[in-house]
């Protein structure tokens, strides 16, 4: 694995990043603009970037433009949110048919129980409840299996986003001299605002290692501090991609049974990209709940909550109160619903599984003709390339081995090629149902005029 001059991608970080304020200069004007309203001129502290955001003004399918007039590909794709590509078309016309009747009453609707019914069918959990983001299903869901266990300490995964709020705003972005022994990870706030005490009762375990999850477990109960539930990204933990070894989730599965546990699976991010029915279609195991967004509203802002009979029957029985005003908005289930039955169909899988097996497959070539330290990975409509010289299976591996200053570089590669990718560091592609050959090649390319830059002597 060839050893990269780091002082040579410093380099070219600079010329590239020069090359991108270049060319997005009307993002700086509305970075002015934004900030003396707007804190830090975003809406998101996730859409910041230095030294300005990159503003966009319009999508349509797989592509969108930015303030200045660059048309770039994209594998952004609102963080996920973007399955059905921008401005679909069959989405657009159920919305704009929904308009005319009203857009919000506060009161359910047809749409709100078909989407039901679709979601039901597909991840084989009977009970559902709405929810506006990714955030609010999470929050609600261990409220859920708080009340039905009677517990209050919550198990995460070290390194996992799950939202935020306070609870699950804990052990993210942690640096490598600050994670603590595997066996007893250190429960950390991410950000200020976060009450010490929510802090300490949510405990983080490793990704990848059920025994040292099943150990803290009994360590806990023996404290008398034994979880409520353990929520978890079953699919991939969203370090660029990380996906769950042969047999962890079984075992994970089995360990929450053994021990009274609620296993909830955050598919906010992965959900509806991966499969028709997520993670448990996947991989063919169950939890007692499942949390939704992003790509289920198709471009609208939703969220859902699905779970058993058992464990959903604090809802119904009311010990629960799952609320919101806007829970089940008319528009939104409009969208949703025309999104499960004429968008995400069994034929858009298959295009989707093509295209990310095409850039999976052209990334690796890539790597291995200029025996880069890295390797591609992918599951449904999400993929990454990780600069790592050996595999990622947790956080502590990741922050050990990824490089950061890659990562960088790449982005910066990418948005000034053409290809719109998200502005963090660890972030995968998402495709959509709208892209092409055409885009996989320009990804492609795009990474290997890359590897030619840093490998060349």
């Amino acid at each position: 694995m060839k050893n990269i001059d780091m002082d040579l991608v410093a380099e070219l970080t600079e010329i590239e990043g020069a090359r991108l304020n270049e060319h997005t200069r009307g993002s700086k004007e509305m970075y002015k603009e934004a900030s003396i309203h707007l804190a830090g001129g975003v809406a998101s502290s996730y859409q910041l970037r230095d030294p300005w955001p990159i503003y966009l003004s319009r999508g349509e399918g797989p592509k969108v433009w930015d303030v200045d007039g660059n048309e770039m590909w994209d594998f952004h794709n609102g963080f996920g949110s973007m399955l059905q590509g921008h401005a679909n078309p069959i989405i657009g016309k159920a919305v704009s048919d929904r308009y005319v009747l009203g857009t919000h009453f506060a009161a359910p609707t047809e749409d709100a129980v078909v989407v039901g019914n679709e979601l039901a069918a597909r991840w084989g959990l009977p009970k559902w409840r709405y929810t506006n983001s990714g955030s609010e299903s999470t929050m609600d869901a261990i409220r859920i299996a708080r009340a039905y266990t009677g517990r209050d300490t919550v198990m995460k995964i070290f390194g996992s986003y799950h939202g935020h709020h306070d609870t699950v705003m804990v052990s993210i972005g942690v640096e490598y001299d600050k994670i603590g022994d595997r066996e007893n990870l250190a429960s950390l706030a991410y950000g200020g605002g976060i009450p010490q005490a929510t802090v300490d009762m949510t405990i983080p375990v490793p990704f990848n290692d059920a025994g040292a999850m099943e150990r803290r477990i009994e360590r806990l109960t023996a404290e008398g501090r034994k979880p409520a539930c353990v929520i978890m990204e079953p699919a991939m933990m969203n370090l660029g991609v990380v996906l769950p070894e042969p047999g962890y989730l079984e075992a994970v599965r089995a360990i929450t049974k053994k021990h009274g546990i609620v296993l909830i699976f955050d598919e906010v991010k992965t959900g509806l990209c991966i499969a028709p029915g997520g993670a448990t279609d996947l991989y063919g195991v169950q939890p007692d709940l499942v949390t939704l967004a992003k790509a289920l509203g198709g471009g609208f802002p939703t969220g859902a909550i699905g779970g058993t009979e058992e464990v959903m029957s604090v809802v119904e029985d009311g010990t629960v109160y799952q609320v919101g005003t806007y829970n089940g908005n008319p528009l939104v289930m409009a969208a949703a619903r025309a999104n499960l039955q004429d968008v995400l169909t069994p034929e858009a899988y298959q295009h989707i599984n093509h295209l990310n097996d095409r850039i999976v497959n052209g990334c690796q070539a890539v790597i291995d003709k200029y025996d880069l330290p890295g390797y591609a990975v992918g599951v449904g409509a999400k993929g990454c390339v990780t600069f790592s010289p050996v595999k990622v299976t947790d956080y502590e591996s990741f922050k050990a081995n990824q490089s950061a200053e890659l990562a960088t570089l790449a982005w910066l590669f990418n948005m000034n090629r053409g290809i719109f990718m998200t502005p963090g560091r660890e972030e995968e592609w998402t495709l959509s149902v709208t892209h092409t050959d055409e885009a996989i090649d320009a990804y492609v390319d795009c990474f290997e005029e890359l590897a030619e830059a840093i490998t060349r002597k």
